[in-house]
């Protein structure tokens, strides 16, 4: 495999204005719409892009304690487009996740889950909302992936996974959850119609393959360690692709075996990951490299694109896998920004400041200009 790096294009920062697009990449034919929660800030995001640049066109406030961080975490747009979900991940003891329509951004409904809730994945009608309870401050002890009726906004149930359960999603038919254990190494693979975990994979180098119910409480370390921190499905449900963020690489896993088909090498901290639609091409965060790796999965291939700030974190592509929306959530009093990266030309053309520390991300819409 070999890598190259494309030019870093930076087009704007700022909240007064859109910025314009370079002139020699080609502009987008629809404006497209995402969602990002600003962890530091307690804010959600809502930036559009489009023909005439990008912007940051609302706010919205969330949480419960306006002297406290509620911990904005995870961010998902139902399949179905009518609704977001948020998960605030600082309770007392008990995280929640909450309910908003898109467009108006109203306020519906929410629900206690467990510590410390962090990735949320939903059902493509809508209804099934799964989210891993990371349990980030709490004792290394196995925690859980919390489902949620989303029509009443109830807790089902808790299945318990693994010591700090992250980056949860479900297959396209809806029928398993995946979620990455990152202190016990592990994928945790649930059989939704069961509610139960069906197959449980460890991740360490010399130990790769399926293990039983009593590793749930493992914690595994060492150079060895995968330590997994996101899952993405490809788009026919055939392939699932794992961060490793303790050995910089991505492993590409049979969905139906889960036997390790491919290893892909990156750069430091990879983090978050997501296929493009049409199955062609693999994004992954580098959070430790403030960059972008795009990989071409018919022959293995990387393209590395250099982001705007560092701690490169979110991964949303759009529908017509063109553009890939990133997160990065910069450090300290310096605000996160959204990158759009076009994924034709494998180059950042687009980059706008949102608040402190964005993370979650996802997509909303996109509309053909003109509409």
């Amino acid at each position: 495999m070999h890598a190259t790096r494309s030019l870093l294009l930076v087009v704007g920062v700022g909240l007064a204005s859109p910025a314009l697009l370079p002139r020699q990449a080609a502009p987008p034919d629809a404006n497209y719409w995402i969602y990002v929660a600003n962890e530091s800030s307690d804010i959600v995001s809502r930036v559009r892009f489009g023909p005439d640049g990008i912007e940051e066109e609302k706010t919205i406030s969330v949480g419960w304690h306006p002297a406290d961080l509620d911990g904005a975490h995870g961010l998902f747009v139902a399949p179905t487009g009518d609704h977001w979900y948020l998960s605030l991940a600082h309770g007392q003891p008990y995280g929640t996740i909450w309910k908003f329509e898109t467009g108006t951004d109203r306020f519906v409904d929410s629900t206690t889950v467990g510590l410390f809730p962090a990735t949320i994945a939903v059902s493509r009608d809508g209804s099934q909302l799964f989210v891993v309870n990371f349990n980030l401050h709490g004792n290394p002890v196995p925690s859980s992936v919390s489902s949620v009726f989303t029509p009443f906004m109830r807790e089902t149930k808790k299945i318990e996974t693994c010591v700090k359960p992250h980056g949860g999603r479900l297959n396209g038919s809806g029928t398993r959850h995946y979620s990455a254990c990152v202190a016990s190494d592990q994928l945790i693979e649930i059989a939704t119609d069961r509610m139960e975990v069906n197959r449980r994979l460890s991740l360490t180098r010399g130990a790769e393959g399926l293990v039983s119910d009593d590793r749930r409480g493992a914690v595994v370390g060492g150079p060895e360690a995968c330590k997994p921190t996101w899952i993405a499905v490809a788009p026919d449900d055939a392939h699932l692709y794992v961060p490793c963020n303790g050995r910089r690489e991505v492993l590409e896993l049979d969905a139906s075996s889960l036997a390790i088909t491919r290893r892909f090498p990156t750069g430091a901290g990879p983090y978050n990951a997501d296929v493009t639609p049409d199955g062609r091409q693999l994004v992954v965060s580098l959070k430790g490299n403030q960059a972008v790796a795009i990989f071409d999965l018919a022959d293995g291939n990387e393209t590395r694109v250099a982001t705007s700030q560092n701690v490169t974190h979110g991964v949303a592509i759009a529908p017509d896998s063109r553009y890939a929306f990133i997160s990065n959530e910069a450090v300290g009093a310096t605000r996160g920004t959204i990158d759009v990266i076009d994924l034709r030309s494998k180059t950042l053309v687009a980059t706008t400041q949102v608040q402190y520390q964005p993370g979650g991300i996802g997509f909303w819409k996109m509309e053909p200009v003109g509409r």
